[in-house]
């Protein structure tokens, strides 16, 4: 029996998030290669610096949270998706602080990302499927105006409010974003504000999914940047090792 259009927009793989994911990966992939030749190798990459290094990096956390979020309707398995990233998270926490290389990643995007799906699966058991514009809007805005939580406060530009210094005294809250005494990762993304940001991408994937997506979304044209997005995990466990791999061969 041949599929229906609505079918194949239903269970298909789309092809466009993996080229969006990919493109962002390769763009991960030339942030490290700065990070790493400026500040391990000291060159003087003297462009590389706020705010363009700034906007770079969340040009391609963000994505990466959102687009992890919109996958959430086509997972098969959210709470084994959530493990997965945890263990991967555990592995490169494990391996950067055996490196000693820079400042081992703690609480970093993999694990962000882990617990954003687990936090979600748990949402959804408990009935809380936000869905469509209005919520991801609303969502999106909370983002931005969470996003000094790990710093002490809330809001954007002059109007913020500060965080009572008591959620920053414990060692115990790092993780949800209230980084506590001596904390230190060389890669933070913590639960609180990016949960906000992968709900708000998980609401637009519900949108898109029950409205079927156009055909083109399963067919993006871009095999290259496809094939990189449908293994970005692996790519980013393994691509800081070859980095440093080619640059001793080829600087030092």
């Amino acid at each position: 029996m041949s599929r229906t259009p609505q079918h194949i927009a239903s269970s298909s793989r789309v092809s466009v998030f993996d080229a969006v994911r990919g493109f962002s990966v390769i763009s991960m992939v030339g942030f490290h290669l700065c990070y790493d030749l400026r500040f391990i190798w000291g060159l003087p990459l003297l462009w590389f610096a706020p705010p363009l290094q700034d906007i770079w990096r969340a040009s391609i956390s963000w994505t990466f949270v959102f687009v992890a979020g919109c996958m959430v309707a086509w997972s098969r398995d959210n709470l084994r998706r959530s493990l997965r990233y945890l263990l991967a998270a555990l592995v490169v926490f494990v391996i950067t602080t055996l490196a000693a290389v820079d400042v081992p990643i703690n609480f970093g995007i993999i694990y962000c990302m882990g617990a954003c799906t687990l936090t979600t699966w748990l949402l959804d058991r408990v009935g809380i499927r936000p869905k469509g514009p209005l919520p991801a809007l609303v969502l999106f805005v909370a983002f931005v105006l969470c996003l000094g939580i790990p710093h002490g406060y809330l809001g954007v530009g002059s109007f913020t409010v500060q965080i009572p210094r008591a959620f920053y005294s414990t060692p115990w809250l790092s993780w949800l974003g209230f980084p506590g005494p001596g904390f230190a990762s060389g890669d933070y993304y913590p639960l609180l504000p990016f949960l906000l940001l992968y709900v708000a991408g998980s609401s637009v994937g519900r949108m898109l999914k029950d409205g079927n997506l156009p055909a083109w979304c399963h067919d993006s044209k871009a095999p290259v940047l496809e094939a990189v997005g449908r293994h970005a995990l692996p790519i980013y466990l393994l691509h800081q090792p070859i980095i440093f791999l080619i640059l001793q061969l080829l600087l030092d």
